[in-house]
């Protein structure tokens, strides 16, 4: 990896490892001097193509390595997409993600079509951006004249822990992405999965890459994982609470202009803990039955908390 030009691994590193109380209070801090405190981003994705992946990350069901429950690829169709972008707005939901289970984005009529049904997201006064794997200038500026606002990539993990999890994208490749999205003015997301079986070090080095550019991320989506049968982690150890919560007050001190958005993983936490991680520096969460191939929290129990805390949704 490039050496750092804008945040060292050193000063990450001495944020993540502060005492537990000492690292909440600083990162309380920083979350209310960035954002207008109960402000919440409502973000819900829509998966255009689920399946049928030729990838092979571990923790995915889509994954080529998902050897007991293959899934064969599914479609949606525009007018699906237009009906699931209603349904989110309805919900509370400020912003559409549309995603599709390709490496790279091809230059086909499903392109085209994921670019109209932007166009018509945006008409019904949704922010809208997407996630569809590698993508080239062109198709870059193609989606932002569409009216699409984000686009988002992950980074997954970190450079040294990374061939465990993928061999079919390199790191350098997800890096190379980031940075071309960055470059096209578009706003760019990008965040990881913890606890992958990945050690503390890997969680540095992985915030270290996320905060180490010199335009700051638009979101950063820091999922936990949720261990599926059939896939080479299903039966990895949970991660621990504040082990979760360390990675996004540290995320919240090391990138303050940046959203950072729960994704993933919400639904085995309980409404202390998500609390926890709305004062901590969390800002933005997903919502919805499901995220890809994942339970996602119940959104009649997300209105209820979230009017509980007062939250401003948007």
């Amino acid at each position: 990896m490039k050496k750092s030009d804008f945040i060292e691994r050193s000063v990450i590193k001495e944020v993540y490892e502060k005492p537990l109380f000492s690292l909440i209070r600083e990162a309380t801090i920083v979350h209310k001097s960035s954002f207008p405190e109960k402000e919440l981003f409502v973000n819900t994705l829509i998966s255009y193509k689920t399946g049928g992946c030729g990838e092979d990350c571990a923790y995915c069901a889509q994954s080529s390595r998902n050897r007991k429950n293959p899934m064969k690829a599914v479609y949606l169709s525009a007018d699906d997409i237009i009906e699931e972008a209603g349904e989110a707005k309805k919900s509370g939901a400020g912003r559409v993600c549309i995603s599709a289970s390709w490496r790279r984005v091809p230059d086909n009529e499903e392109f085209e079509m994921i670019l109209a049904a932007g166009e018509r997201i945006r008409e019904m006064g949704l922010e809208v951006c997407a996630t569809l794997g590698t993508i080239s200038d062109l198709q870059l500026k193609r989606i932002q004249d569409a009216g699409f606002s984000a686009y988002n990539h992950n980074l997954d993990t970190s450079e040294k822990y990374y061939h465990e999890i993928i061999s079919t994208r390199t790191y350098a490749e997800r890096l190379d992405t980031i940075l071309r999205v960055q470059n096209s003015g578009m706003n760019c997301c990008s965040g990881g999965i913890i606890g992958m079986g990945e050690s503390h070090d890997d969680r540095i080095d992985m915030l270290h890459a996320l905060a180490d550019r010199e335009i700051p991320l638009f979101t950063v989506p820091l999922n936990v994982l949720v261990p599926i049968p059939g896939t080479p982690l299903e039966n990895v150890e949970p991660i621990g609470f504040w082990d979760l919560l360390r990675v996004i007050a540290t995320a919240r001190i090391i990138m303050p202009e940046s959203r950072i958005c729960l994704a993933a993983g919400r639904t085995d936490m309980t409404e202390e803990q998500q609390t926890l991680c709305f004062m901590v520096g969390v800002n933005a969460v997903f919502a919805g039955d499901k995220l890809l191939t994942t339970e996602n929290t119940d959104l009649t129990k997300d209105k209820k908390l979230f009017e509980k805390l007062d939250l401003k949704t948007s």
